[in-house]
C-alpha cells in the first residue's frame, strides 16, 4: 500500500506562487497515488479570516496526521515560516516524515538573511529539503551545511494550458505578477517611455493587484498612460485571455524563488524578457531562450524590448523555446515524476 502525504500550504483561494504551485501538482499522478490532502492555513485578508484559517487548518492537521506517513510542508519568507514551524514540530513529535520545501522570494528574508535561526528546527529535522533552483540550493548549502545531503531541486511546473493562435496576438507586452517595487513594475514603465513613440502601436498590460495606483500615476507622469494597462488581478478565462493574445511576457523582478509568471508564460509559448535573479540562472540563455538584462538596468531592457517588438523572428525562436521548457524539463508530468519519487524514497 501507498503511503499517504499531507500538504501543508496556504489556502487555494489565495493569490499567489504557492497556491499556483499546489494547483499544479493536483494535477499530477503522484497527488492521487499517495492520497494527497490539502492542509490550507492561511488566506489573504482581514485578521480575523487569517486566524480563522490558521485554526481550521490547524484542526484539520490534527484530525488527519495520525493516519498519514509524510507531511509535505510549503515554506516562505518570515510571516510563514513562523506558522509552518509550529506544523513541522507536531510532525516530529508524532514520528512522522517531514518535507520543507521553500518558496522564499529572497534570501535576505528567510534563510540569508537575519530571519536565519528562525528556520533552524524546519531545515534540521527535515527528512528531505525541497529547493526551486541550483542557485537557491547553493544559499541553503551555506546556511545549513550540515544539511546539505537532504537538500534536493525540484522546480516549479508549467501550467498545462493550451497555445495561443500565432495569427490571433495582439501587439502587447503582458506583465502578469504582483505589482510592487520588488517585481519592478516602475522599471518596466520607465523603460517603455524610451521608445514608446517609436512603436505606437503597442501597449504594456499589467494583470494584478498591488500598487496600481502608484503605477498610474507614474504612466500619467511619463506620458504614456494611454499605451498602458492595469486589468488587475487575472484568473480563469481572463487569464488565459491575456496569455494567449499577448505577444510577449516581462518580468523585471529584483528577487525571485522561481517566478511563476514565468511558467505560465513558458506554458503559453509566449517569449520572455526578465532578469537573471532565483532560479532563471539555472536555464536561461540570453538571446536563445529568453532575452536578459540585469535588475535595475532600465536602459538594458528598453533596448531588449525594442528587440521583442520589431522583430517578429526573435519572437518566434523565443516562442519555441518557451515551448520546449513547457514540454520538457518544467513539465507538470516531469514534475510529478520527481515528486512521486521522493516520497517513495521517505
Amino acid at each position: 500500500m501507498d503511503k499517504r502525504v499531507l500538504i501543508v500550504a496556504t489556502s487555494r483561494k489565495t493569490r499567489g506562487g504557492i497556491t499556483s504551485v499546489i494547483k499544479a501538482h493536483e494535477k499530477g499522478a503522484q497527488w492521487n497515488k499517495y492520497s494527497c490532502h490539502w492542509v490550507q492555513t492561511h488566506r489573504d485578508g482581514p485578521a480575523w479570516r487569517k486566524i480563522l484559517y490558521f485554526l481550521s487548518g490547524m484542526a484539520d492537521f490534527l484530525v488527519r496526521l495520525p493516519f498519514y506517513d509524510i507531511v509535505h510542508i510549503h515554506t516562505a519568507d518570515y510571516g510563514t515560516e513562523k506558522r509552518k514551524r509550529i506544523f513541522a514540530r507536531i510532525t516530529k513529535l508524532l514520528r512522522k516524515k517531514l518535507i520543507i520545501h521553500l518558496h522564499s522570494s529572497d534570501p535576505k528574508d528567510s534563510i540569508g538573511g537575519k530571519y536565519r535561526d528562525l528556520y533552524d528546527y524546519s531545515f534540521n529535522h527535515a527528512d528531505k529539503i525541497l529547493l526551486l533552483s541550483n542557485e537557491w540550493k547553493k544559499v541553503a548549502s551555506r546556511a545549513f551545511p550540515a544539511n546539505i545531503s537532504k537538500m534536493d531541486v525540484l522546480y516549479n511546473p508549467c501550467p498545462s494550458v493550451e497555445k495561443g493562435n500565432p495569427d490571433m496576438k495582439h501587439p502587447y507586452i503582458l506583465y502578469a505578477g504582483t505589482v510592487n517595487t520588488r517585481k519592478g513594475y516602475h522599471d518596466l514603465l520607465n523603460a517603455f517611455a524610451m521608445i514608446n513613440k517609436s512603436h505606437p502601436d503597442w501597449t504594456i498590460v499589467f494583470a494584478g493587484n498591488g500598487e496600481i495606483d502608484k503605477g498610474k500615476e507614474l504612466a500619467e507622469k511619463l506620458h504614456i498612460s494611454h499605451q498602458v494597462k492595469f486589468v488587475g488581478w487575472v484568473a480563469g478565462e481572463d487569464k488565459d485571455r491575456w496569455f494567449s493574445n499577448a505577444s510577449a511576457y516581462c518580468l523585471p523582478s529584483y528577487s525571485e524563488g522561481f517566478p511563476m509568471g514565468v511558467l505560465d508564460a513558458w506554458g503559453y509559448g509566449l517569449p520572455v524578457i526578465t532578469t537573471p535573479v532565483g532560479g532563471i540562472p539555472d536555464v536561461a540563455v540570453n538571446g536563445e531562450n529568453m532575452l536578459l538584462f540585469a535588475p535595475g538596468d532600465i536602459d538594458g531592457l528598453s533596448r531588449q524590448l525594442s528587440c521583442i517588438m520589431d522583430s517578429p523572428q526573435v519572437r518566434q525562436a523565443l516562442t519555441n523555446a518557451s515551448k520546449k521548457f513547457s514540454e520538457q524539463d518544467f513539465n507538470i508530468n516531469t514534475i510529478a515524476n520527481k515528486l512521486d519519487l521522493i516520497y517513495s524514497e521517505l
